[in-house]
């Protein structure tokens, strides 16, 4: 099976028999027996049996015991039939240094270089796994670098909420507690005040009982009292009303009398009047008889009529100077209008800008101050710095704001785009590096490129519509065009489709092929982002990965129209230039209104007197009729008091009547003194009773006093109780509905708030505050929550998933790491006992190998081919049979024949005194030779195989030369082989007798 001169077993027995076998004796190790090993063929079966020492055994237990041997029959260095040279010769380098190392040289060669070549294979495996580990964890900590500020965002945000969450239950918890401690403070409040109330009522019980009886004896001197009272209440009513007759009657006496006394002054007065009243009758008539000089009235009529005729044309006139006016005065209302209405426009449109600013100052105050700043520092950079887009840039038509922002995440929005490598840098210089332009150091996200490049767009604009887009989402951003290479070399807009107003007309699996078409892109269909790519691997098929994208937050303030503000500061000055003719034409009007004003002015002075001297004229009339019906009304009253009657008969009918009313004053006195003295006899009885009804009123009082002190000591202490007793109520309703919301609250949070409350609860800490200063606490937690800016928790999942991955991959890399050193060491360590030992083994077989070669005529050399990879390590032959040729590689295609076979002769030779192996064979090696290389090549195999110290050598030959060299130390076997043997006898069959005989024969003939 080894020479490969058959597949089968079964090929190796002999033709017409059905069994054979093969038996070989091998030397055993010191003090061990031989080993006889007996292998079974048959010639129908496909198995064989081995037998060692007489007992059965396995193949693998035999080769076992070959290995031990270290017996080789595999390897071509040790056993090359005639049948492997051409094999021999056809081994790749790397083959023959294995294969020399198996037969030659240190034991351990072949297990250092199978230790080197695993090794290397692995450390050159960690090496490139650890590379691509390490750029992996580089890009992994780059991303979750980008990432940072929106986690440490999230995680404060839900650091606020957790605390939130704590706070809102601990509240319930501190109310309860707070409510609890109050009920137990109430309940014994309660008991105590009921006890006083109890004592209290006992003890005021006898004065209530005294009370009551002296409520009654004190009534009925009371009701005993009034009837007394009412009596002599008569009594003096009558008196009063007889003495008020009494002063009625006096009354009409002394009115009487005045009249009476009157009589005379009343004459005299008749007599005045009567004189008075002649002599105004007199002026009177005499008024009368001589008026004053009247105007004609209506002369003064005529003239005012002339008069207002005369300034009916001036009034004309002043109502057409009005109505220009007035037009005038609309002229201008309408241009002040126009101009406040433009001013309106363009302060809207400027306070987008400020609605912006406040809105970027919201979510990054560095960012809003570096703008302020930049806009009062223009003039220090050599080109403007365009501000960040959520200030620039706007979607003018709002339908597609949300698509666009979606373009855009967090930092680009917050980006500084300068237009040249030096303002760049004195922008970063400034702001970043130095407190220079704010006062503190800021972080701002800035940018610029000297020549940005950017891709083509993914479709043409034929295929944008058919496909059913809308267009890219550049074609509906206004911006500075400075900020264009930004938004389409990092932010690829121009290569960013959007289909907004009929996302259904979009065919998904289209569109992905053609954006994949170009090594891939995004687009947005309705209010999903697609971002399409092409995998690295295998047949690079397109890859799409879909989100969902969130309402526009910024890009929904339009920003100012230029065209819009240019139309607003036009229409301002137009309007400001009508306004301005306006009052040029109002300043000339009213020169002409001060002229007609004038001549109206004059026309109403003579139309005032003209109206003056008709009034006067109208006035006298009017006083000569007053007088005259004056004069009739006094000439009346003077006959008046002529009638008057006279005084004596007057003065008579008043004394009768004086003394008529006397009489009756006498009569009503006398009635007056029968009742005064009945009054005082029932005064008298009334004041007795009285008397010792205030005695019994004051004895009450002071008993009543007394129960009112010791009743309002007891409503005290009731009103007390009763408060107590409610407020204990609302405590205990009030805790009870405070346990089971604390109770549900508690019951709704998850398993690690609540052991963080229970172990607070433990450790007394949640008593530690007041439901005030947890309130507190919750609005202000509250509040900041408010003010922080929210984050989608994917990210925040993303960050954590890739911070996982992140120490995952350090992990592994630092395992890696450490088997990277400790293969490094080990190959260090085999390699620094493989690689001498090999040289040495090298070096020694060339320098037996190249005299080997020297010694016929021909060159030879053996070398160590190193390699980084230590499976390609090998042994090269260089051999050289001409003179004319250079020193050549031997391979199977090379070299003829017998030239292949002299080379793997020589090798096996210059191997022989560095073999390990217990016996080398070769068979027939000198088959192709000519006679001049078979015999040097036998005589340095007797040479090198015939030393004390060689190991056991076969040579396999049909035929040798005559004359050739033997050594004391060779053995010759000559195997007889055919189908026609004769039987062994004395006389044949025994080659070793043969030779005995022929070798006596001839000394015999030589003596």
């Amino acid at each position: 099976m080894v020479l490969g001169r058959a597949s089968e077993l079964s090929a190796f027995v002999k033709l017409g028999t059905s069994d054979g076998h093969i038996e070989i004796e091998l030397k055993g190790p010191k003090g061990k027996p031989n080993l006889v090993i007996r292998r079974t063929l048959s010639a129908t079966s496909k198995s064989s049996q081995f037998i060692l020492n007489g007992h059965a055994m396995s193949g693998r237990e035999v080769n076992q015991r070959m290995a031990e041997l270290n017996v080789q029959v595999s390897n071509l260095c040790s056993f090359l039939p005639q049948d492997k040279v051409a094999e021999f010769a056809r081994m790749s380098p790397q083959q023959l240094l294995r294969e020399t190392q198996r037969a030659a040289g240190n034991e351990n060669l072949t297990a250092w270089h199978d230790t080197l070549i695993t090794a290397g294979k692995e450390l050159k495996h960690l090496e490139t796994t650890l590379t691509a580990d390490r750029e992996q964890l580089k890009t992994l900590q780059e991303r979750n670098a980008n990432l940072e500020r929106d986690v440490k965002r999230y995680e404060e945000r839900r650091a606020i909420e957790k605390e939130i969450e704590l706070l809102e239950l601990m509240l319930p918890f501190v109310e309860y507690t707070e409510a609890k401690r109050k009920y137990d403070q109430l309940k014994a409040a309660q008991t105590e005040m009921h006890e006083k109330v109890k004592k209290l009522n006992e003890s005021n019980a006898p004065y209530i009982n005294l009370t009551k009886k002296m409520d009654k004896q004190l009534k009925d001197l009371q009701d005993l009292r009034e009837k007394k009272k009412s009596a002599t209440q008569q009594k003096f009513a009558s008196m009063k009303r007889k003495w008020q007759e009494n002063l009625t009657l006096e009354g009409q006496a002394e009115e009487l009398k005045n009249e009476l006394d009157n009589l005379k002054t009343r004459e005299k007065n008749r007599l005045k009047e009567i004189q008075k009243s002649e002599k105004t009758v007199e002026n009177l008539q005499k008024n009368i008889d001589n008026p004053p000089k009247i105007e004609d009235v209506e002369a003064i009529k005529e003239q005012l009529k002339q008069l207002r005729a005369e300034s009916r044309d001036v009034t004309e006139r002043q109502g057409d100077l009005q109505e220009r006016q007035r037009t005038c005065i609309e002229e201008e209302s309408r241009h002040k209008m126009e101009l406040e209405n433009a001013r309106r426009n363009l302060r809207q449109l400027d306070d987008v800008n400020s609605r912006r600013l406040k809105e970027l100052e919201k979510v990054d105050k560095d960012a809003a101050d570096v703008v302020q700043w930049l806009r009062q520092n223009r003039h220090r950079f050599r080109m403007d710095i365009i501000e960040p887009p959520i200030l620039s840039c706007a979607v003018p038509d709002t339908k597609f704001a949300t698509a666009v922002e979606a373009c855009f995440n967090f930092n680009d929005l917050r980006t500084f785009v300068a237009q040249c490598q030096e303002d760049a840098t004195l922008l970063n210089r400034l702001v970043v590096d130095s407190p220079d332009a704010l006062g503190r150091r800021v972080r701002i996200n800035s940018w610029f490129r000297p020549r940005p490049e950017y891709a083509d767009p993914p479709m043409s604009a034929e295929e944008l519509r058919g496909l059913g887009f809308d267009g890219y989402a550049s074609d509906f951003i206004q911006c500075p065009d400075g900020l264009r290479p930004f938004l389409h070399s990092t932010l690829n807009l121009h290569r960013t489709a959007i289909a907004v107003q009929a996302p259904n007309r979009v065919d998904a699996g289209r569109a992905m092929e053609v954006v994949a078409r170009s090594g891939g892109a995004s687009y947005i269909v309705g209010n999903t982002y697609n971002q399409v790519s092409r995998s690295r691997y295998g047949q690079q098929k397109a890859q799409n990965q879909t989100r969902d994208i969130r309402h526009a937050r910024f890009f929904l303030f339009a920003d100012a129209d230029p065209a819009q503000k240019a139309a607003a500061e036009n229409a301002i000055r137009e309007a400001e230039f009508h306004l301005e003719g306006c009052k040029k034409q109002i300043n000339e009007l009213s020169v002409e209104d001060s002229k007609i004003r004038a001549e109206i002015n004059e026309f109403s002075s003579k139309n005032n007197a003209l109206e003056k001297r008709k009034k006067a004229a109208i006035d006298i009339k009017k006083k000569l009729e007053t007088m005259k019906l004056k004069l009739v009304s006094e000439q009346g009253q003077l006959d008046r008091l002529r009638k008057q009657p006279s005084v004596d008969a007057e003065r008579a009918k008043l004394k009768s009547k004086i003394l008529k009313c006397s009489a009756q004053r006498v009569i009503v006195l006398k009635d007056y003194e029968k009742l005064a003295r009945e009054a005082i006899a029932s005064q008298t009885e009334a004041s007795k009773v009285a008397l010792e009804a205030l005695q019994v009123a004051a004895n009450h009082a002071q008993l009543k006093a007394m129960c009112s002190e010791r009743e309002d000591e007891m409503q005290k202490a009731l009103a007390e109780f009763n408060k107590v007793r409610q407020e204990y109520q609302i405590a205990k309703l009030d805790s009870r509905a405070k346990l089971d919301a604390s109770k549900e609250k508690i019951n709704s949070v998850d398993e690690e708030l609540r052991a963080r409350f229970q172990e607070m609860e433990q450790t007394g800490e949640a008593q530690k505050r007041s439901v005030e200063e947890l309130t507190v606490e919750l609005q202000t937690q509250q509040e900041k929550l408010e003010l922080s800016m929210h984050t989608n928790p994917g990210v925040v999942d993303q960050y954590k998933k890739r911070q996982e991955a992140i120490a995952e991959l350090e992990r592994q890399i630092e395992e890696r790491e450490e088997k990277v050193q400790k293969k490094e060491r080990a190959i260090k360590l085999a390699r620094d006992n493989w690689e001498p030992a090999l040289t040495r083994l090298v070096e020694s077989v060339g320098q037996k190998f190249s005299a080997a070669f020297d010694r016929i005529g021909c060159a030879g050399e053996i070398k160590l081919t190193p390699h980084e990879d230590y499976d390609k390590w090998a042994i090269d032959i260089l051999v050289k049979f001409r003179d004319h040729e250079k020193l050549q590689l031997l391979t199977g295609e090379r070299q003829s024949g017998g030239e292949r076979s002299l080379t793997t002769i020589m090798y096996l030779m210059s191997l022989t005194e560095e073999a390990r192996t217990p016996f080398s064979l070769v068979d027939e090696i000198n088959q192709g030779m000519d006679a001049r290389a078979e015999r040097a090549v036998h005589n340095s195999l007797v040479e090198v195989t015939c030393k004390s110290d060689s190991g056991q050598y076969f040579l396999i030959t049909p035929k040798l030369l005559a004359d050739l060299l033997y050594h004391e130390r060779m053995k010759v076997l000559c195997v007889n082989n055919g189908e026609w043997l004769p039987e062994e006898t004395d006389r044949v069959g025994n080659m070793m007798r043969m030779i005995e005989g022929y070798v006596n024969h001839r000394s015999r003939a030589s003596a």
